[in-house]
Formats: structure tokens, sequence, C-alpha cells
């Protein structure tokens, strides 16, 4: 990361629920490394969860829970800028503007739409214009790096033809965002073998009881190989405990599989105490955050004031050169 030290980057979080491993291995711990040598910026996207989230108590509860996640997580409000979504509504208004430029032909190859429609999701605007309130995330606050999965690559090129046809047509107004993709990020699988989850129901929680925790890590499905015989490695409980072990600790996971004696369920405890003692601190600073709300509301003040003084800049540009501005 070294040649992008001192980049802006930006990423944010639909508040859908409650975190699991994939979350926090897959992006969250993540993106707090990149506030240690980069510009961060990282928002909870309520106005994103709308699409597939019309409970409003829901959404209040969850969006607050993904900030006090956050915060126990890493996220330092010191280092980085870190809000709320909806906290800085200039950004529906940058939506609109990029929106008059941008084709409905290049809306309808967005695949992320057709899979969630075919997953039963009922169709809406919000959901079908989604790539482009996510460009205006992106644009709205400069953003040089994005980083993203796999699965929103498409997204962001997506962001990037609306910058680049934006330009075109008033000149070099908005920053064109790389994107940041690790390719050989790890499938973090979840109880079933399946990618983890929520829409597959196949989590393992981080900030549940001990007895929900434990009871989730017992369910991992393993084969029926005899305790006698060598365990096949390439399988969710193995893959799962790695994520917590050094280099000479999977090594010595991986002597034991290829040996005898190995218990499943001996495994399956490790894993759980595993997960305890790792995420412990993060479980007590969280139960901190959620007993003082004032405290996070007041965070996620200051990190709105601190975006929205990027994307006041920003936004008046784009009017300038867009003709909004009249006088």
């Amino acid at each position: 990361m070294s040649e992008k030290k001192n980049l802006r980057v930006l990423s944010g979080i639909q508040p859908s629920g409650a975190l699991h491993l994939g979350n926090y291995f897959g992006m969250m711990s993540r993106m707090i490394k990149y506030q240690e040598e980069n510009e961060l910026f990282c928002f909870i996207a309520n106005y994103h969860a709308m699409t597939t989230l019309p409970d409003s108590d829901t959404l209040k509860s969850n969006t607050f829970n993904a900030a006090c996640d956050f915060l126990a997580l890493g996220l330092d409000p010191e280092k980085s800028t870190f809000w709320v979504q909806s906290d800085v509504p200039k950004v529906t208004e940058l939506t609109w503007l990029i929106a008059s430029h941008t084709s409905v032909g290049l809306m309808d190859r967005a695949t992320s739409y057709k899979n969630k429609i075919a997953q039963g999701i009922k169709p809406n605007m919000g959901l079908f214009s989604y790539p482009v309130l996510m460009a205006a995330d992106i644009l709205l606050f400069d953003s040089q790096i994005v980083p993203v999965g796999k699965d929103q690559k498409q997204h962001l090129e997506m962001t990037r033809d609306m910058a680049i046809r934006f330009n075109s047509v008033y000149g070099d107004t908005l920053i064109v965002p790389e994107p940041d993709i690790e390719e050989n990020t790890q499938l973090i699988p979840g109880i079933d073998g399946q990618k983890m989850s929520k829409s597959y129901n196949n989590t393992i929680p981080l900030f549940d009881t001990e007895k929900k925790i434990r009871k989730k890590v017992m369910k991992i499905v393993t084969d029926t190989t005899e305790i006698d015989h060598p365990k096949d490695k390439n399988t969710p409980l193995f893959n799962l405990y790695s994520m917590f072990l050094n280099i000479d600790e999977q090594k010595n996971l991986s002597d034991r599989y290829d040996g005898t004696s190995l218990r499943y369920g001996d495994v399956k405890q490790e894993l759980f105490e595993l997960i305890m003692d790792y995420f412990g601190p993060f479980r007590e600073k969280r139960e901190s955050l959620v007993s003082n709300p004032m405290h996070v509301y007041e965070i996620l003040k200051i990190g709105a004031e601190k975006a929205s003084t990027v994307a006041d800049e920003v936004l008046e540009r784009v009017r300038t050169a867009s003709g909004i501005n009249y006088q």
C-alpha cells in the first residue's frame, strides 16, 4: 500500500443487520487499516439500505448499531472521516446531476440489480438506480481509491464511466476514482460452506451472546471421516479456524488434520474460544458505546461536518460547471 500513501480512500457499508466474521475479514478489518496510511472516508449507507429495508425502526436501530460496530472494531474518528450517509444529503443532489447524464442502457447492464430481483427482492427505482447513488457517494468526496470486492467491481466501473461522461460535457470537474480490488481475497465460508452471508443464514456473528455464537460454531458442516483417518482441509471449519492463526499455527493445524485422532468437536470448541478471545476487547468497547449513545451521535455529527466541508466544495464546482449556478 506504500504507493497509495496519503491518497483519499472511500468506502461504505449498509446497515443491513448484525455483523459477522465475513464482514470483518472480508472488508472491515481491511478498511480500518487504511486509516493508518491514507485519508480514509467511511460512511454508513442508510440511503442505500432503504431499497431493501422499508421498516423505519429497524433502519434507525441498524444505523446506530453499525456505527457502534465500526467504532468498536477500531475505526478512529480522529484519523478518519466517519459519518452517516443521510447526514450529508448533498449526495442526493449530485445523484440527480449525474443521473441526467447517465444512459438507461448503462443501468440495464447492472448485474447486481438483476441478481437481487432474482432473489425475490421487489423492484423499485431506488434499487434500479443504486449505481448512480453509489457514484455520487464516491465522486462527492473527490475519492481517489475505492476498495471493492469482486462483486462490486462493475459498480465502480460504472462510476468511472459516469465521471468520464460528465467531464466530457463540462470539462475536468470530477475526479475519476481508481478501484482497489484484492484479487487474492479469500472467500469467507459460512457454516454451510457457501459464502458467509446473512441472505444464506449461515453467518457467525461478532457481537451476539456467547451461547448463540457457540451454537453457530458447532453447526459448521463437517464430513463423516472416521477419527483414525486424515481429514479434508478444504472445508469451512479448517478455513475459518485458519483465519485466526499465524503461519506456524496454520502448519500445526494442517499437521493435525493430516494425522489421526483429530475430533471435529474439539476443533470447533477451539475455534469458538479463539473467536471469543479475539473479539473480546471489541465486544467490551461496543458495550460501552451502546450504553452511551450521545457520545456515538456526537462522533457521527463531527464526522458529518468534516464530510460536508469536502462535499460543499465539490458540489459547488459541479453546480458551476453544469450551469446550475446561474448568477
